[in-house]
C-alpha cells in the first residue's frame, strides 16, 4: 500500500486520520493491494489511486494568521474504481488551506480494479470512451444508473457515502483541536466525490454540513431535498456530455425546493478538469467559489 503522505508531498499534509479504526459498517468485496499510479489530466500527468481499501483523513491546516475557522472536507472523483488524488484532491486542499480554509482530503473505499496493470489500461481506456463518445444533450443520460446500472456500483455509492458521513463526523468531534467552528464545516467533492457529496447532504446522519459544491457531478437519485439542505455551488462544462443533464437535473431539484444554489456552466473543459489550467474558462471556477464562500460568510 502507498503511503499517503509521500504521494501528497507536492503539498502540506498534516496528520492522517483512519476512518474505521474498528472496521467500517459497510464493505466493498476484496481488492487487489492499494497503488499509485499517473494518468493524464488536461496536458499534464497527475497522481492517482487504485483499490482503496483503508479509507482516510488527510489534514492540511492553514496558517494560524489566516485561519477563518471554516473546515471544507475534500472529496476527488474516479468513477468509483480509483481516485484523482492531485488535482481533484491534494491540490484543491493546498489552495483551500492557502485561502485561510482548515481543509480534509477524504480518501473513500472504490470497487477493485486489476491488479495487474495491463488489464487496468484496458479498463481505464473504456471509461475514457465513455466520455469521449458522449451523446448529444438531448440524448445525455438524465441520472448515473443509466450509465451504471449494476447492484455493486449502487452499493460502492453507499459505502463511499458511509466514508463521507463519518469524515464529517470526525472533522466535528476534533474541530476544537483543528481551529475549526462545527457550525461552519462544508465539502467539495469532484465527479464520484460530487454524488458521495451530494448523499451525505441529503442524508448527513447528523447536522447539516453548512455548505457543499458538487463539481461535475452529484444527483438526488428520487430522495427529496431536506428543508434544511445546505446552499450548493455546482460548475460543469457544457462540453462534458454525460454529466451536464445530471447535474443540471441537480441544480434544479435543490432550486424547486427552495433552497439555495449558484450554477456555472462553463462553454469549455470538459469532464475532470479540477485544478489543471488549459487556458479555458473552466479555469476560473474556484475563484467564483470563493466568491460564493465570502457572499456566505464563511471566508
Amino acid at each position: 500500500m502507498p503511503d499517503d503522505a509521500s504521494i501528497a508531498a507536492k503539498g502540506r499534509a498534516g496528520e492522517i486520520i483512519g476512518l474505521w479504526p474498528d472496521g467500517p459498517p459497510s464493505v466493498l468485496p476484496p481488492t487487489p493491494p492499494e497503488s499509485s499510479f499517473e494518468a493524464p489530466a488536461g496536458s499534464a500527468l497527475f497522481s492517482m489511486l487504485r483499490n482503496v481499501s483503508e479509507p482516510t483523513l488527510t489534514v492540511y491546516a492553514p496558517d494560524p494568521a489566516k485561519a477563518n475557522g471554516v473546515g471544507v472536507i475534500v472529496v476527488p472523483g474516479g468513477g468509483w474504481r480509483i481516485l484523482a488524488w492531485e488535482h481533484e484532491g491534494v491540490q484543491v486542499a493546498e489552495w483551500l488551506a492557502d485561502h485561510g480554509y482548515a481543509a480534509f482530503l477524504l480518501k473513500y473505499r472504490v470497487t477493485a480494479t486489476p491488479e495487474d496493470p495491463a488489464e487496468f489500461w484496458t479498463l481505464a481506456a473504456e471509461t475514457a470512451r465513455l466520455h469521449a463518445e458522449a451523446p448529444p444533450h438531448a440524448k445525455a443520460p438524465n441520472s448515473i444508473t443509466e450509465l451504471f446500472p449494476n447492484d455493486l456500483f449502487h452499493h460502492a455509492l453507499d459505502v463511499a457515502a458511509d466514508d463521507g458521513r463519518r469524515a464529517v463526523a470526525i472533522v466535528r468531534e476534533r474541530a476544537a483541536e483543528f481551529g475549526v467552528d462545527p457550525s461552519r464545516i462544508g465539502m467539495i467533492g469532484f465527479s464520484a466525490g460530487a454524488f458521495l457529496t451530494v448523499d451525505v447532504a441529503l442524508e448527513p446522519g447528523g447536522p447539516p454540513l453548512a455548505f457543499i459544491a458538487p463539481i461535475y457531478g452529484g444527483e438526488t437519485r428520487g430522495k427529496p431535498v431536506p428543508p434544511d439542505a445546505p446552499p450548493m455551488f455546482v460548475a460543469i462544462t457544457h462540453d462534458d456530455g454525460l454529466l451536464i443533464n445530471i447535474v443540471e437535473n441537480l441544480y434544479l431539484d435543490w432550486s424547486n425546493a427552495n433552497r439555495s444554489a449558484e450554477l456555472h456552466v462553463f462553454r469549455r473543459g470538459s469532464h475532470g478538469f479540477g485544478m489543471v489550467k488549459q487556458g479555458l474558462p473552466s479555469d476560473g471556477w474556484i475563484n467564483l467559489f470563493e466568491s460564493w464562500l465570502k457572499d456566505l460568510g464563511f471566508g
